[in-house]
């Protein structure tokens, strides 16, 4: 049966490597089938042509390459696309492609919801079930590259250019499964995307970004959006394991291993939480003369939830403050929000799997 072969999809190159070589097979047929799989798309192990026909049935027999299947996708009228992957037993989880005129970025998810439960966050909201598997999360990109047309035509010039974690999930928290799909994008012999242009965003698990730091050279955004802990407690719950002093000493620890780099810090904009001129200047205190950036989040609302979006006007005053701290201060722009594909937006389908568990245990409770 299918579900009990090896899915290859996912799989860096020296886990493949060790895997023919446990077959009896030489080590570089890893390397064509990462080529067939990722640079030309190919999932049929018959047109795997430079393989052995008999090397082509043991695959069969004993692998497969299987792709999460796609229950929707959304088209928003500022040309950006949200695909809709199913995740089995009735979930799902989203991704979201952003198109510019210099990139394509793919916003990508980790995990079927998210544990952290922060305030302002669709996902969170929804609870958590179940990690992404590497094959789930190189999935999302494959089928991008696949349904999408290649920039200016080029058959060597895939249409997703950039790729955030920064879809539902915490990353951090899913590590063991994110760091191969790492492997696999900015592998030469699958996407080749450069270091540069792959984003992991974080809540704050302190641990797994010195982890990060010292086994991946990627670039690092942490959602900060508090300037201070009793705040940041209440919008970031992580926070209380891992306060802001901690965290931003894990964020130097994670740009000193590396030339240049700098830590890019998001920071959600709500009305009359954490907008004000005093804010700003707090954050403009934490990080004055640190590796860092800014990118200010205008709050995307989704229903059940009492935020509302800051007023341009006080996000551009905002923003003017922390450049006279000066802080490197953007705005990111709102996209794809007609097809709740915005940023904190995402929501998939998740059955919390917390809180069914609560609930069958109080059913049990209420029936003895």
């Amino acid at each position: 049966m299918a579900n009990d072969r090896i899915n290859l999809l996912g799989m860096p190159q020296a886990a493949l490597e060790a895997l023919f070589i446990e077959f009896g097979e030489k080590a570089f047929h890893a390397r064509q089938l990462m080529r067939w799989v990722y640079q030309r798309g190919v999932t049929d192990f018959e047109e795997m042509t430079d393989l052995s026909k008999s090397l082509r049935r043991k695959l069969e027999d004993e692998t497969s390459i299987e792709l999460p299947e796609v229950l929707s996708q959304h088209d928003s009228e500022d040309g950006t696309i949200k695909w809709l992957f199913e995740s089995g037993f009735g979930q799902a989880v989203e991704a979201v492609f952003i198109p510019e005129p210099d990139r394509g970025t793919l916003c990508i998810s980790s995990q079927v919801g998210c544990a952290l439960d922060c305030a302002f966050c669709a996902t969170g909201a929804q609870g958590f079930n179940r990690n992404l598997s590497a094959a789930e999360i190189i999935g999302q990109v494959w089928h991008a590259n696949q349904a999408l047309p290649r920039r200016d035509n080029d058959a060597a010039d895939f249409a997703v250019t950039n790729v955030v974690f920064m879809g539902m999930g915490e990353p951090l928290a899913n590590y063991r499964n994110v760091v191969p799909a790492i492997e696999v994008l900015i592998s030469d012999l699958a996407y080749g995307i450069s270091h540069r242009r792959v984003t992991v965003s974080t809540s704050g698990l302190v641990p797994n970004m010195d982890k990060l730091g010292d086994e991946c050279n990627v670039s690092l955004a942490v959602s900060l959006h508090a300037p201070n802990d009793d705040l940041r407690d209440e919008l970031v719950p992580i926070n209380k394991m891992h306060p802001i002093e901690k965290l931003l000493d894990a964020c130097w620890r994670y740009a000193g291993k590396r030339t240049n780099r700098h830590i890019t810090f998001e920071y959600v904009m709500l009305d009359g939480v954490n907008d004000s001129l005093a804010h700003a200047d707090q954050l403009g205190a934490l990080l004055r003369n640190r590796p860092a950036k800014v990118n200010l989040i205008p709050f995307n609302p989704f229903a059940g939830n009492e935020y509302r979006r800051s007023p341009a006007d006080t996000i551009l005053d905002f923003q003017n403050r922390l450049r006279q701290h000066g802080l490197v201060a953007t705005t990111r722009k709102t996209r794809g929000e007609d097809i709740n594909a915005a940023c904190g937006q995402l929501a998939g389908k998740v059955s919390d799997r917390v809180r069914n568990r609560l609930s069958e245990k109080r059913r049990r409770v209420a029936t003895a």
